[in-house]
């Protein structure tokens, strides 16, 4: 989807809260990525719904804002033999996330208990765990911030929870509404002269 198709998404939108609550969460993902590398933020679906499209849009996102934390590797279900490099992680790999790496997990449907045993892995490890989902009341206790996006009916081409996915996307590539002088005192208290 592109910027102006966002903008006109958004002006739908506006007042609904939905666009707040997708910046929102936005903004949770551009913290918990900060300056890592891509390799701080994984991404997994369910084995019914794999998130490749949010993929390329937060890798997308990446490279047009100069943030590669945003750039996420795709966890997969099923890695096939001769995969890509980009498409060749499995979803074990969430059993080595550890401090520092964030996981998003995108399910529209109910994650299941083998994958949210694996996130809880994670949580544990120390990754900070994000969760856009269709309602499952088990992310509930388990992601630090958590979007829900109620179903669709089937008729529509595209709907909500993808939708909402854009809206995330393209929040977490755009500028911090804070003002310059706040970001300013943001760097400054990391920085060893703040500390005098």
């Amino acid at each position: 989807m592109d910027a102006m198709r966002v903008s006109a998404l958004r002006a739908a939108l506006a007042g609904s809260g939905w666009v707040e609550r997708a910046g929102d969460f936005a903004g949770a993902l551009r913290r918990s990525t900060g300056r890592r590398t891509a390799s701080g933020l994984l991404l997994v679906g369910t084995e019914a719904y794999e998130p490749w499209h949010l993929a390329a849009h937060l890798d997308e996102e990446a490279a047009l804002t100069g943030l590669p934390g945003l750039a996420p590797t795709l966890l997969r279900h099923r890695v096939e033999e001769r995969a890509p490099a980009h498409l060749a992680h499995g979803v074990r790999r969430l059993t080595e996330a550890r401090r520092g790496a964030t996981v998003l997990l995108v399910a529209p449907a109910a994650a299941g208990g083998a994958l949210l045993e694996r996130v809880q892995d994670a949580r544990r490890g120390g990754a900070t765990v994000l969760a856009l989902d269709g309602g499952d009341e088990e992310l509930a206790g388990l992601a630090h911030e958590r979007l829900s996006v109620p179903a669709a009916g089937a008729e529509e081409a595209e709907g909500p929870f993808e939708l909402v996915q854009h809206l995330v996307s393209s929040a977490a590539g755009a500028p911090s509404p804070r003002g310059r002088l706040a970001r300013l005192a943001d760097r400054l208290a990391g920085s060893p002269v703040a500390r005098w």
